[in-house]
């Protein structure tokens, strides 16, 4: 089956549709975005809580519970409020190693009314996994479930 960011998009539209809550709109994100992508072996949230990101609703291996703003992937996304699309996560300086499995990693912050809410983490075993598709594709999901928040 040919992975199509059009039908993951609908599918989180279809689960998202009479939903508001933000921790059962990210736990249904993070497993469709599982269950979508190939070739990742991670896929979840971090919440922005006192000035650091909390791990949220994922799928894939334990991992890191705290990351400080500017600290690793996340935390840069977090902290410069850009996707970060990171072709080998060994060469990132600073990188925080939660699973040594993952080889390259996207990271879109989740930015509401100006305020970080938190990041959408996807993480692959592939270096180079992610490319400006993904951006796209990860930047449109992250905007839905943004949207999703509306009430």
């Amino acid at each position: 089956m040919m992975f199509s960011y059009d039908d993951l998009l609908s599918d989180l539209r279809g689960l998202f549709e009479d939903e508001r809550d933000p921790i059962a709109n990210a736990a249904n994100a993070a497993a469709t975005i599982w269950q979508y992508l190939p070739d990742i072996n991670w896929a979840g949230f971090y919440f922005l809580k006192r000035g650091q990101l909390v791990l949220g609703p994922f799928q894939g291996k334990a991992a890191c519970v705290r990351i400080p703003i500017g600290a690793g992937v996340c935390g840069t996304a977090a902290a410069t409020r850009q996707t970060m699309v990171v072709r080998d996560v060994h060469e990132f300086p600073g990188h925080i190693a939660c699973d040594s499995a993952s080889s390259s990693e996207i990271v879109i912050p989740l930015i509401r009314n100006r305020r970080v809410l938190g990041v959408l983490d996807i993480d692959s075993p592939s270096i180079g996994r992610f490319g400006e598709a993904d951006r796209v594709g990860c930047e449109a999901v992250a905007a839905l479930y943004l949207h999703s928040l509306d009430a």
